[in-house]
């Protein structure tokens, strides 16, 4: 049931989808940028402590370390409510999140670390590192999870059927038939191809200071190897290191990872213009729910509604992603805050695209074949063995095979006993016109069942 705030709600996203989405939250509300910064902080506080030039300063022992961690692990809502009125005397977002583990620090034994916190560091040092990881630990927890969900659907659906004919078509003519099974095995292909490519984006992480060049770091303490520590810092966190850079992180990784989801919603508008067009020919039929209304006044319709909403919510996701793409990896000389405010809206995209893969499952999970109307459309085209019949007529010599084909189909109705006699008075041996007289629309699939064991 909706709450009378989603009733409210902005967009959709936290109204009337909220239900199938809330598990992105954790990644990407208000609350859980917070806590990743917080994260990033004290990581941070706890790398000094280890790192040997500072052990004078900032002796932390495991007990220590434990009780700072405890601060994010143990985040809540109401810590998130006191940054949010730090903030809003310091007009800061990061600023606030230092104040607030400040005040947490000197209410404990803790008290003397609290002038480590943020040492050195711009905001941009704890931002990139938040949003990389925002945006990897949602892929990794959330959406890979139910996209490879949907690639097993699809596999499955490819191999119960990959005997089953299906008439092609190509600009949308008649053509050398198919099978279902191969045709859904393509798309699963394609998904899971893109997939591999969107988990191998290493996204990186910055960690250098107000201009990239540890300008402060290296004034209090020349001894420290700053590269090496932010090295090791970051990929202590999951992230790969990026050591030359302005204040900011380019985003360059991040927008090839937006990207690369981009590609995957393409493939998956492709999949959803399929089937619906598919469930419009008949192939496909959809199971009826009780109670369900397909329209306000045709009580007969059952509308492909899940694939139709997915397609419009990868649009949506699409036209976000890519102007993130356009717009991260561009700043202004060394910063400008242009990224800030997009960057906050990367869970809506990923939101979209992990509604449109729920309404897509869903969306399968009703089809049935409708092999009646599968088979009349494949008998009522018969002239699609025109292509069999001339590539035969080559391998015997006759170079005019495909002009003979295209006299007798191209514009006619072709049945099964014109394609007959037209073999029959073939000069053509014995055994290849016997290959052909075995020929129907329905048996002439070439590799098709095959090729859907080709799915890993």
């Amino acid at each position: 049931m909706l709450k009378k705030t989603h009733l409210f709600a902005i967009s959709p996203l936290d109204g009337r989808y909220r239900g199938q989405i809330k598990e992105l939250e954790i990644f990407f509300s208000e609350f859980a940028l917070i806590r990743y910064r917080l994260k990033v902080e004290i990581e941070y506080l706890i790398a000094l402590g280890a790192e040997k030039k500072f052990t004078a300063y900032l002796a932390l022992s495991t007990s220590y370390q434990s009780q700072m961690r405890s601060l994010y692990h143990d985040f809540s809502a109401d810590d998130a409510r006191r940054v949010k009125e730090i903030e809003a005397t310091t007009n800061h977002d990061v600023k606030a999140v230092e104040y607030w583990l400040r005040e947490k620090l000197e209410a404990t034994r803790l008290k003397k670390f609290s002038p480590w916190i943020h040492f050195a560091l711009t905001s941009e040092d704890v931002n990139n590192l938040a949003y990389a990881l925002m945006w990897q630990e949602a892929l990794k927890n959330v959406y890979f999870p139910a996209a490879k969900s949907l690639y097993r659907d699809l596999r499955k659906l490819a191999r119960r059927y990959k005997n089953t004919a299906l008439l092609a078509l190509t600009h949308g003519q008649p053509a050398t038939p198919t099978t279902v099974g191969k045709e859904l095995a393509v798309f699963a292909h394609r998904l899971n191809g893109q997939l591999e490519a969107l988990q191998n984006i290493n996204l990186t992480g910055k960690l250098a200071g107000a201009s990239g060049s540890w300008a402060a770091h290296q004034i209090s303490f020349p001894e420290v190897n700053w590269t090496v520590f932010s090295t090791r810092f970051i990929k202590s966190l999951g992230l790969e290191p990026l050591l030359l850079t302005t204040q900011i992180e380019p985003h360059d990784n991040l927008a090839a990872s937006y990207q690369a989801l981009t590609r995957i919603n393409t493939i998956l508008i492709d999949l959803c213009r399929d089937n619906w067009t598919y469930i419009s020919r008949g192939v496909f039929q959809q199971k009826k729910v009780s109670g369900e209304v397909g329209s306000s006044t045709m009580p007969h319709k059952i509308n492909p509604i899940q694939f139709e909403n997915a397609e419009g919510n990868l649009g949506v996701a699409n036209a976000l992603l890519n102007h993130l793409v356009q717009k991260l990896p561009v700043s202004r000389l060394q910063r400008d805050l242009t990224d800030s405010t997009v960057l906050r809206t990367q869970g809506v995209p990923l939101a979209h695209s992990l509604l449109a893969v729920k309404n897509i499952r869903s969306g399968l999970n009703r089809l049935t074949i409708n092999k009646p109307a599968i088979d009349a459309e494949l008998d009522r085209h018969w002239e699609v063995l025109a292509e069999a019949i001339q590539t035969i007529l080559r391998k015997s010599g006759r170079s005019d095979a495909y002009e003979q084909l295209k006299e007798l189909t191209r514009g006619h109705a072709i049945d099964k006993e014109k394609i007959r006699s037209f073999i029959a008075d073939l000069e053509i041996p014995e055994t290849e016109r016997l290959v052909l007289l075995d020929l129907l629309p329905h048996n002439y699939l070439g590799l098709a069942p095959q090729l859907v064991e080709l799915l890993k």
